[in-house]
């Protein structure tokens, strides 16, 4: 017990002693104005603003394909660079500049393709992975797919 505590008294004392040097002399300002200018290059982020983000096809003939174009501006301070684009199914197709850089203030486009399957109302998001602070945008669509044949028919009510 005696031995244990003697040990742990040295080895204390070695860790309390063996720090002579002061870290501040360690520093060098090169180094922190470096640090300080990628800091700051962090902080600026892109920006993707859309004209819109939902698109209304309205009434649509069954398996007739359409197409709507999102027109987006990078309103911020870096380059703004899209890595992906997927929608929640396989009858929308999105078209994008991918991993292209858009600099500030500069447009794109993004073609979304619509097969017109589905019945009655449609809706489709396309989910855009990109540089941005929240990393992901969301786009919509959506159509009322009638019946091929039956666009604009009028269904008879019951009595």
């Amino acid at each position: 017990m005696k031995r244990t505590v003697i040990t742990l008294s040295l080895v204390s004392a070695l860790a309390l002693f063996s720090c002579k040097e002061k870290a501040s002399t360690k520093i060098n300002a090169e180094n922190v104005e470096v640090a300080a200018e990628r800091d700051t290059a962090a902080k600026s982020l892109p920006v993707m603003s859309f004209d819109k983000t939902e698109h209304d096809f309205g009434s649509i003939e069954a398996n007739t394909p359409q197409e709507t174009i999102f027109f987006f501006t990078n309103t911020g301070d870096a380059p703004l660079i899209i890595t992906d684009a997927k929608s929640t199914c396989g009858c929308t197709v999105p078209e994008f500049p991918k991993n292209t850089p858009i600099a500030p203030g500069e447009t794109g486009q993004m073609l979304v393709k619509f097969n017109g399957s589905g019945q009655n109302q449609v809706t489709k998001t396309v989910t855009v992975t990109a540089n941005t602070a929240k990393g992901t945008e969301i786009l919509r669509i959506q159509a009322f797919v009638n019946p091929k044949g039956a666009q604009g028919a009028a269904i008879p009510l019951k009595k």
